[in-house]
């Protein structure tokens, strides 16, 4: 009877495994598998009881040694196979580890919001679109006619069309089927897949992007991270295709990288046309859109993969060649939740798959440089422009003492002037949108300020409107002083919406085209208006860092950038560099083409160090010298940072718990580490709740992640929320 216990037990314990559930926990759970269910598969998800609702969760473990004493059983196996591959398993554990979060909250980040809601991976025939008749036209029905030319446009070079990339260029189903109705578009089955030669077409490429291919192709099979540094309109995204071809033309598959939303309907066009057909991971999908091409990576269908951030934890059956354009840019950091850096992970993967990891960048972040500085990265440069055109001149312009017309002083308005007559375009660059960034009281000074943040209002004309940025709240615009009573209220300060206003004053003939978030929402609503940029004819634009990131206007010929200094100027160590950076790129978008380009900035402070050698010395001359006052001080990316933050609508119970994690800190430390704080963050109360910040800077990341591992999971009120930051990208 004791040995047949025994067996009961061991029987029992045999179906036991361990579960992490999507919870802000550090644990994972034991639960029961019941004797009519096999054993789930390490990666698989399960429905499980927790507390008292229901969840999914992920299959961590089939090998228990020491289970619970009496596991709840789990109610349902999800997935036949791992619905996360042994790949992202490890990765998820090594984020873990890395961030100090949750292993269940990391695997709900990896998975699609569908597979975390347990919808079933059913992968979907995909439907392909032929133009018929491609002289259709239906005056009463103009939207039809529309989705005619823009198929014209878009299956010159290849012969179908996916029905989910009508969709996503803003074509209802109904409209896409009555024109198959009308037999004017035909269905085919599947999309012909287009040969691949072993090498893309034979193109006029520089010497110095020959050096690189040859250079990206002789890292196949093994993993390397090569920094493609190349000026703007060097030709980066040239080297990147035709670095893809022989990797595809062996039948693996590339996941390529992108900041913004934005960028991916033109460089889905440029690799469309190359390469045929295209798959797109961003959040302006729909959930079933996401897990459908999530799935069609993971199966191999699709051979390139165009993503954001999150497209990093995307599977694939054989992931050949890993490509992050625009490397620096902060959007690659998650600023919320699981704080992680897509580029960072993107060289964790490369590591394990034993691939190479290509960085490209006109202003590679100081991180990057620091690693080819100590070997670990390659360089690959590329310092000319394609098609020999030559790089903008900059002009600074001396705000001080001048009387300016909103914002614009004499000189720009006469330089903008003369490039208009000339036949050029003008880009002019303002990274705050709304009409003013404030509203003052002429009589006593008063500002408008949110009433749930420590933030000024922005005054927005169109709507008209007061909104904070911070918290999204919306107010009437007031119409007295809500201290002493008198209507003197002046708009202080500029932002997009003034600025197109004042150049439609100065400029009335010449058409104005304004892109930021309030004008630009849809990705088809930047391309209408990049369609009408690119035409060529003279125009205005009026944006912010949404116009500065990656696009080609061969036909500007002046880039303004009408404020300098606030970055130059941040107690941010990081802001000068983000500022190099953006004045940079934006300055690339001049003289991409025959034209010679100029920039113009104004300035407070022309004699600004900082300034003046990024103008003289370039972006290389300026992050060296920036790398060096980081060695001086001991920043990041010489030394590892991590930040603590806690916020509470009771802000003393924010700063008594990061006091506590300070002292428990520095008494593991012995000194070695430098704690600083806590203190305010600098917009100390969002949405009413007080925030507060402490900073952590160790000799080696091994002490940095055995200090943040010895802080333990300390048990917190329900009204704090906390977070750790490893390598934070906003220092303040």
């Amino acid at each position: 009877m004791a040995q047949l216990s025994v067996e009961c037990l061991m029987s029992q314990a045999n179906r036991i495994i361990q579960v992490a559930v999507p919870r802000p926990l550090h644990a994972v759970y034991d639960y029961s598998v019941p004797e009519d269910m096999p054993i789930p598969n390490v990666g698989a998800r399960l429905s499980v009881p927790f507390g008292r609702t229901q969840t999914i969760g992920v299959c961590v473990n089939v090998d228990v040694t020491s289970p619970h004493k009496s596991p709840k059983p789990i109610n349902e196996i999800i997935d036949d196979d791992a619905a996360i591959t042994g790949e992202l398993l490890d990765l998820a554990h090594w984020m873990s580890a890395y961030y100090h979060h949750p292993l269940g909250e990391v695997l709900a980040t990896i998975l699609p919001n569908a597979a975390r809601k347990g919808l079933p991976f059913v992968l979907e025939e995909e439907d392909f679109w032929h133009l018929a008749n491609a002289q259709y036209t239906n005056a009463r029905a103009p939207k039809q006619t529309a989705l005619v030319e823009y198929m014209s446009q878009h299956l010159a070079e290849y012969p179908v069309i996916a029905g989910k990339a009508l969709v996503e260029a803003g074509f209802s189903r109904a409209m896409i089927n009555k024109l198959a109705e009308l037999e004017v578009i035909t269905r085919v089955s599947a999309a012909p897949r287009r040969a691949l030669a072993a090498k893309a077409p034979a193109l006029d490429a520089s010497a110095e992007q020959h050096a690189a291919i040859d250079a990206i192709e002789a890292a196949a099979g093994r993993f390397e991270v090569l920094l493609l540094e190349g000026v703007t309109g060097s030709g980066k995204t040239e080297v990147y295709l035709q670095s893809m071809a022989p990797v595809l033309a062996r039948g693996g598959q590339v996941m390529v990288l992108v900041p913004e939303i934005a960028l991916t309907p033109q460089t889905l066009a440029r690799f469309e046309k190359r390469f045929g057909q295209v798959g797109m991971l961003h959040s302006a999908l729909t959930d079933k859109q996401r897990l459908q091409t999530w799935l069609r990576c993971r199966d191999g269908e699709l051979n390139i993969l165009i993503g954001t951030r999150s497209a990093v934890f995307t599977p694939f059956k054989q992931l050949d060649l890993i490509i992050v354009d625009e490397e620096h840019d902060s959007s690659y950091k998650q600023q919320e939740g699981l704080r992680y850096s897509a580029r960072d992970l993107t060289a964790k993967r490369a590591h394990s798959l034993g691939i190479p990891l290509v960085l490209g960048s006109a202003t590679p972040s100081l991180e990057s440089l620091y690693n080819v500085s100590r070997k670990r990265y390659t360089l690959l440069k590329l310092p000319h422009r394609a098609g020999g055109a030559s790089m903008p001149s900059y002009h600074l312009i001396d705000l001080r003492g001048q009387t300016l017309q909103d914002g614009f002083s004499r000189t720009l308005i006469d330089v903008i002037r003369h490039h208009l007559t000339a036949k050029g375009q003008v880009l002019i660059y303002l990274n705050r949108r709304g009409f003013a960034p404030t509203l003052l009281c002429q009589s006593c000074g008063w500002q408008c300020h949110c009433s749930d943040c420590d933030a000024k209002l922005t005054l927005h004309r169109s709507p008209a409107q007061m909104i904070c940025h911070h918290c999204m709240l919306k107010f009437q615009i007031p119409e007295l002083c809500e201290h002493c009573g008198q209507p003197n209220l002046l708009p202080v300060g500029l932002g997009t919406q003034r600025a197109e206003d004042a150049v439609e004053a100065l400029f009335p003939e010449v058409p104005i085209y304004r892109v930021d978030r309030d004008t630009t929402r849809t990705n088809r609503q930047l391309g209408e208006q990049l369609d009408k940029i690119n035409e060529g004819s003279s125009c205005i634009m009026v944006g912010t860092q949404m116009l500065a990131k990656g696009h080609h206007f061969p036909s500007v010929t002046l880039v303004v950038v009408l404020n300098a200094d606030s970055g130059f100027l941040s107690p941010d160590f990081r802001a000068p560099e983000r500022t190099a950076q953006l004045v940079v790129q934006v300055a690339g978008r001049a003289g991409r083409a025959e034209r010679p380009g100029e920039v113009w900035i104004q300035s407070y402070q022309p004699d600004n160090p900082m300034l003046t050698r990024l103008i003289e010395d370039g972006y290389d001359g300026f992050a060296q010298e920036e790398l060096k006052t980081r060695e001086e001080a001991g920043l990041p990316p010489i030394l590892p940072m991590a930040m603590l933050r806690a916020e509470s609508e009771d802000g003393r119970l924010a700063l008594d718990f990061l006091q506590t994690c300070k002292n428990t800190l520095t008494s593991m430390g012995r000194n070695q580490v430098e704690v600083m704080g806590p203190i305010p963050a600098p917009m100390a109360r969002i949405a009413n709740r007080f925030r507060y910040q402490l900073m952590l800077i160790a000799p080696s990341r091994s002490q940095l992640h055995q200090l943040l591992h010895g802080l333990g999971r300390p048990k917190v009120p329900a009204q704090l929320r906390w977070s750790i930051d490893v390598d934070p990208y906003d220092a303040l």
